[in-house]
């Protein structure tokens, strides 16, 4: 699909707050207008429907959180060489907002997100894989300070989160498709020496 299309597909997976979208943005800050940023983020379907407490209960790290379906149309668009209007997601309200945003493709469309390697037919759109490997205790102090700082949550509501769900699916949803990445790094340090190999892999 994506490989003989108009561009070349760079994904990025790992844990939670592992540095994915941190290496996102740097292959892009380094490809410049080459390379677009399509993140499995914004994708989370809308939870408008629900009450605040049931969307508190809904499990956002597995695989049927993600509107996976409409991910792929996008990026289906985006490798043919077609702007998309890609979501907006508010992490705070677990509800997409009624804005979106104009996204047009590039030669290489670069895609991060924790369960990215989790479905199938996304998976087998990549043309890199690229799996972003950190300890858990790490990357639990990393999402305590990104979400409180940045999603309005209470320090308790994160460690609660990540014990209950985060935990547990990444067992068995993330760890597991490392095998399948191309290229295994780690998420700690300068990301400079990565985005220089990646770059040139994609040639």
């Amino acid at each position: 699909m994506p490989t003989s299309g108009f561009a070349r597909v760079l994904g990025i997976a790992g844990g939670s707050c592992a540095g994915k979208t941190t290496l996102a943005v740097a292959m892009v800050e380094r490809l410049g207008d080459r390379a677009v940023h399509l993140p499995f983020d914004e994708y989370y379907r809308d939870h408008g429907h629900l009450t605040p407490d049931e969307r508190a209960l809904v499990n956002y790290d597995h695989p049927d959180s993600l509107d996976h379906e409409l991910f792929l149309v996008h990026l289906g668009d985006l490798v043919a060489g077609r702007p998309v209007e890609v979501p907006v997601y508010d992490f705070a309200t677990h509800c997409r907002t009624d804005s979106t945003r104009r996204l047009d493709p590039g030669p290489v469309v670069v895609v991060d997100g924790i369960l990215l390697f989790a479905v199938p037919g996304i998976r087998e759109c990549l043309d890199l894989l690229v799996y972003v490997d950190v300890p858990g205790d790490v990357r639990l102090a990393r999402r305590v300070e990104r979400d409180v700082s940045e999603r309005g949550r209470t320090e308790e509501s994160v460690r609660a989160q990540f014990a209950a769900t985060v935990a547990p699916m990444h067992e068995l949803f993330v760890a597991p498709h490392r095998a399948d990445a191309d290229v295994v790094i780690r998420g700690e340090g300068d990301m400079g020496h990565v985005v220089d190999d990646l770059v040139q892999r994609l040639g």
